[in-house]
């Protein structure tokens, strides 16, 4: 049934892939193993697009086919009733990149586990995320990009934030498609990761809350 979730949801079958999602959930389903096949979904959907097979307005379409999905997934993520404040966090997609999925799954899971998050959306230029920082006050910078030519928009948006004096103040984590450590490397963040759980992981860990 994954496997079946991952392909309709790649050719962009909403109905069909709504319904797989709701009789997953009815019968116990993991709810971050559906989030997980989402994920692999996009990643079909990106390489799709860069190969243009896909265009904008189907990104567009496959964003607000997970949106749903999101949301029909996210009671089943338990939220602890009281939950200790850690840190701030700053995070949205940067300029040149649309899809949010993955960033409001992180957004979610880091509220629930007590960080103050101020999602700023997609498509961010460099400029927006250094006057958020200057704003907010965070402790992690979160930028998200699924598409490869977001690396780029990436190593500018670090580049804005050390020109503005700020880079000493924040730890920047990325996330999105395929990463590594060559490409942390390449955008001078502190570190990465592909899921939510282990943003949240690291977010503790950068804060001294785990």
């Amino acid at each position: 049934m994954a496997n079946d979730l991952v392909v309709t949801l790649a050719d962009l079958k909403e109905e069909e892939a709504l319904r797989i999602v709701q009789d997953r959930l009815s019968v116990g389903d993991d709810p971050f193993s559906i989030l997980g096949d989402a994920r692999r979904a996009l990643e079909i959907v990106g390489k799709r697009y860069e190969n243009q097979e896909y265009f904008i307005p189907d990104l567009v379409y496959s964003g607000e086919i997970l949106k749903v999905i999101t949301e029909m997934v996210k009671p089943r993520l338990t939220k602890t009733a009281e939950v200790e404040h850690l840190g701030k966090v700053v995070i949205g997609t940067v300029v040149g990149d649309i899809h949010d999925i993955g960033k409001n799954i992180v957004t979610f899971m880091l509220e629930v586990n007590g960080f103050e998050v101020h999602d700023i959306g997609v498509d961010v230029p460099p400029q927006r995320f250094v006057e958020e920082i200057k704003q907010f006050k965070p402790e992690i910078l979160g930028l998200s990009g699924f598409l490869t030519l977001a690396y780029d928009s990436m190593k500018e948006t670090v580049k804005a934030v050390e020109d503005a004096g700020l880079r000493d103040k924040v730890k920047i984590m990325i996330g999105g498609g395929v990463l590594d450590e060559t490409v942390v490397a390449y955008v001078g963040a502190d570190g990465f990761e592909r899921f939510a759980g282990g943003a949240v992981s690291l977010a503790k860990k950068w804060i001294g809350g785990d």
